[in-house]
């Protein structure tokens, strides 16, 4: 049997608000936004450009219980690993675009990582 994680799922505040963030500043490619009116929601999926992987399904909070979620739905881990092709590139791309990093870029064993 063969399996593949298709999507991961992320609660947001916003669509748009999340959609400009990972298109408009991270720079991912958005694959669909449809709209799904019989449940008042938007189908909204991105994912880096050139990624064969799984992508990201931005989900819109529908609940005070998960609004209270966003942010915070991993209880403060890392959510997202981002490969790159060239780390030094895309960090001086994200400081340019305003991301906040929580961290510097330090080398490890097995890369360079920045967390954001």
């Amino acid at each position: 049997m063969r399996q593949a994680i298709a999507h991961l799922s992320l609660l947001v505040r916003d669509y748009d608000e999340a959609i400009d963030f990972y298109v408009g500043v991270l720079g991912f490619q958005l694959i669909e936004d449809a709209c799904r009116p019989e449940q008042s929601k938007r189908w909204v999926v991105v994912a880096p450009f050139g990624s064969s992987g799984a992508s990201v399904v931005l989900a819109r909070a529908s609940s005070q219980e998960q609004l209270a979620m966003v942010g915070n739905q991993i209880g403060g881990r890392v959510f997202l690993f981002l490969q790159t092709d060239d780390f030094w590139r895309d960090y001086d791309r994200f400081v340019a675009a305003g991301v906040i990093f929580a961290r510097p870029p330090a080398v490890q064993p097995y890369g360079t990582v920045a967390v954001f």
